[in-house]
């Protein structure tokens, strides 16, 4: 119990706005991996692809009551703005790549990407995305199941 206690006091909850603003920031970053195994098969991750990242995040923050962390720069251009719904769910919002339409794709947590695609793929699904690594342990793919649905896949290598 003692060690408990010792514990709790050892990681004290910012006590001002500003204190947990910053210890926030300092969490945020890309996405890692390092998703319970207990979920996978879980949707823990949507990506909405917007005409207006901007207008679609104020629009999730005040209707769906969706909390955001800072933001980070993409590849490609653009920012990529975390949202979260759930203490084990949320997505990003980017901006969509023309001809890309607006629209979402689930991200199911999985324990082996590459192995997940190549069965995806074995199975009848089509490669939209082959395996990619993100972060140093994330990787992510993108499969059109049959019937033309879009289903990413998240998770280690």
């Amino acid at each position: 119990m003692a060690k408990k206690k010792a514990a709790r006091k050892a990681t004290p909850k910012p006590k001002t706005k500003a204190k947990a603003k910053a210890k926030a920031k300092a969490r945020s970053s890309a996405p890692t991996g390092r998703t319970p195994q207990s979920l996978n098969g879980w949707i823990t991750h949507t990506e909405l692809a917007s005409m207006d990242p901007n207008a679609t995040r104020k629009w999730c923050a005040k209707v769906l009551g969706w909390t955001f962390r800072p933001s980070f720069a993409m590849p490609d251009g653009g920012e990529y703005m975390l949202y979260m719904y759930s203490d084990k769910g949320g997505g990003g919002i980017r901006p969509n790549n023309p001809p890309e339409v607006p629209g979402s794709i689930p991200y199911v947590q999985v324990a082996s990407v590459k192995a997940a695609f190549a069965k995806a793929i074995r199975e009848g699904a089509e490669e939209m995305l082959a395996p990619e690594a993100i972060a140093e342990d994330l990787s992510i793919a993108i499969v059109r199941a049959p019937g033309g649905v879009p289903i990413g896949l998240a998770g280690p290598k």
